[in-house]
């Protein structure tokens, strides 16, 4: 395994350990919730049905998408495809975060270091993942220049 795929399997898995810290939020009481909404300077959090199903559905998609970048680290070279799309999507999801965040009126710290974030580590993902699949074709070259019959 190269450098570049060694870095990439390291913030994969960082990354989906991250989010798969969201699973506390699913089960996480309306209460709880309300102090972070509060220490965040958002005032109280509604106890309404759609407020606890938002908060909760959007944490399991968070916690899924953090399992699928575990999944992903295990074989980079296989899933180059798959880390490629996310990392393009996810530029494009953290440009709509960081229009979202100013649109509603998020504080200032929360829509900077949210969707700028990601568009950051999604061009770090894509960087990465374009590295390796270089890497992977000069590989490919080197053994088919050196393989046994290819000496003319």
């Amino acid at each position: 395994m190269n450098r570049h795929e060694k870095i990439l399997v390291w913030l994969l898995r960082a990354g989906g350990a991250v989010m798969l810290t969201a699973l506390g939020a699913v089960v996480m009481p309306h209460d709880w919730m309300n102090v972070i909404h509060r220490q965040a300077g958002l005032g109280e959090l509604p106890h309404v049905p759609i407020v606890g199903y938002l908060t909760r559905s959007i944490s399991a998609l968070y916690a899924l998408h953090g399992a699928l970048l575990m999944l992903l680290a295990r074989d980079v070279v296989r899933y180059l495809p798959v880390i490629r799309f996310l990392a393009l999507a996810g530029a494009l999801f953290g440009g709509l975060m960081l229009t979202l965040d100013l649109a509603v009126g998020m504080p200032l710290p929360w829509s900077v270091g949210e969707g700028p974030f990601i568009v950051l580590l999604s061009g770090v993902f894509l960087w990465l993942a374009r590295r390796v699949n270089a890497e992977k074709r000069l590989t490919e070259v080197a053994k088919t220049v050196s393989a046994p019959g290819n000496h003319k």
